[in-house]
């Protein structure tokens, strides 16, 4: 995977890449049986990418232990319980094999390399042990054609490891791929600098996606939003979203041309929660994000960029004039007024992100021209040039 225009993406030979990704952070750490029933629904969902963590999680509804771990058990000679210094082939064998399944099913593994959810001391190994382990990960992984890297999840709650820690594991990330991998890192709260050499694309945690333009403009790199929140219904702020806002998100952000991942948090039995452990998806925005994908799979085989149809406009973006796509949000205006270019025609389609559906808007739109709309929310107007 490469970026390709500024802020897309393209795989090796040219082809736009369009990341529609979900979140499963320890569905490689499940028993087989668990881990075979994720890959089988991602099978059938709309998911292009998946995030997930190296390393086990413990954190709310994760408190198994996984099947093995990615160092050998320490010894009276290793002083801890945990020997830094060797590997488990074992564990790297069955990661291996689960990136491969990804592979197949036309997913991007973008591993977490670090995070915070830790009982088992992998969060804080020192800078010795940190060194090493990314050394033996990229040794072992890099030769994955659909591998990305993220060094950490929500790096700032690891206050032990200081900025300018964080830059030299990249650099040593990025030393160690011949391949050159892509390279990103997630927050909490703040962000880390997404300009430094290094990063390729912004791995963002935010729930306003009407910034993402900002963002694109402040970085100039593709924006992902990997994380706005989770559709569920845990008792946390992060994991009750609806179905309804999920969609919202997903289509606010593509919209002005940045990317934003799907995450679910139902409650289920066992804590087979689809964000942590996978399994099965129960939630209504995976079918509408299809939807979605397809709608702009329909579209030109290129980025969308930020675009400007008139002052009451603001999640649009286009290729050129040739295209542009608007979304309304959960506003329900009975029509809306565009500026279009000047010597320009075009086709209007009213898409319906909840319902799914598409319908012509009538005849031809030029220049300042109004469109009548159903006065819903969760409506897009798509414009496509016809002279």
């Amino acid at each position: 995977m490469r970026i390709g225009a500024r802020h897309h993406f393209t795989y090796e030979d040219g082809t736009f890449y369009r990341p529609v990704g979900t979140t499963c952070y320890a569905w490689n750490n499940q028993d087989d049986d668990l881990a075979a029933r994720t890959l089988h629904t991602l099978s059938g969902a709309p998911f292009n990418k998946l995030r997930m963590c190296v390393f086990p999680k413990h954190y709310d509804f994760n408190a198994n232990e996984p099947p093995s771990y990615a160092f050998a058990p320490g010894s009276a000679s290793s002083s801890g319980r945990w020997d830094y210094s060797r590997f488990d082939p074992g564990f790297f064998r069955r990661l291996e094999g689960q990136i491969a399944a990804l592979a197949k099913l036309g997913i991007e593994a973008d591993l977490i390399l670090f995070h915070p959810y830790d009982r088992w001391g992998f969060a804080d190994m020192g800078a010795e042990n940190d060194e090493r382990y990314l050394r033996h990960v990229v040794a072992r992984l890099a030769a994955f054609r659909n591998v990305w890297w993220s060094l950490s999840n929500e790096y700032d709650l690891m206050p032990w490891k200081t900025i300018a820690d964080w830059d030299r594991l990249f650099k040593i990330v990025q030393e160690c791929d011949p391949w050159d991998h892509l390279r990103s890192i997630h927050n909490c709260r703040p962000f880390y600098d997404h300009g430094k050499p290094w990063i390729t694309q912004c791995s963002i945690q935010h729930g306003d996606l009407s910034l993402a333009t900002d963002w694109l403009g402040q970085f100039g790199k593709p924006v992902v939003v990997d994380e706005c929140k989770y559709e569920g219904n845990l008792p946390l702020r992060w994991g009750d979203l609806t179905a309804q806002e999920m969609v919202n998100r997903f289509w606010e952000g593509f919209a002005r041309g940045a990317y934003v991942g799907h995450g679910e948090t139902y409650l289920r039995e066992r804590d087979e929660i689809w964000w942590a452990k996978g399994g099965d998806l129960v939630g209504g925005s995976p079918a509408r994000i299809a939807f979605l994908r397809s709608i702009l799979e329909e579209g030109p085989a290129e980025g969308l960029e930020p675009a400007n149809l008139g002052k009451t406009v603001h999640a649009v973006s286009g290729v050129g004039d040739s295209y542009f796509l608007i979304y309304l949000g959960s506003g329900q205006p009975a029509y809306k007024n565009l500026t279009l270019p000047e010597g320009r025609r075009y086709e209007a389609d009213i898409i319906d992100a909840w319902d799914m559906t598409v319908t012509r808007a009538g005849g031809a739109c030029e220049g300042a021209c109004r469109i009548e709309l159903p006065g819903k929310p969760y409506i897009a107007i798509r414009l496509r040039k016809i002279g």
